[in-house]
């Protein structure tokens, strides 16, 4: 597909929020892991449907948001 913007260990998301990580140099869950969720909702694009598949996919890693 060509709006996915990343591939590997980060979920599938909208193609707006997979812009809103790559804008920000995330292209892994733990590159992903050094933010809070707060700080990720503050990306442009990013939204409120995609903090659960994030924090399962982290959480599945042994992963999480900082802080």
């Amino acid at each position: 597909m060509k709006d996915q913007i990343l591939t590997g260990s980060l979920p599938k998301l909208s193609a707006p929020a997979m812009r809103a990580l790559a804008n920000q140099g995330i292209t892994t869950l733990q590159k992903l892991s050094e933010y809070s969720e707060k700080e990720v909702m503050q990306f442009h694009g990013m939204g409120k449907g995609s903090l659960p598949k994030l924090r399962e996919a982290l959480v599945a890693k042994g992963l999480g948001f900082k802080g």
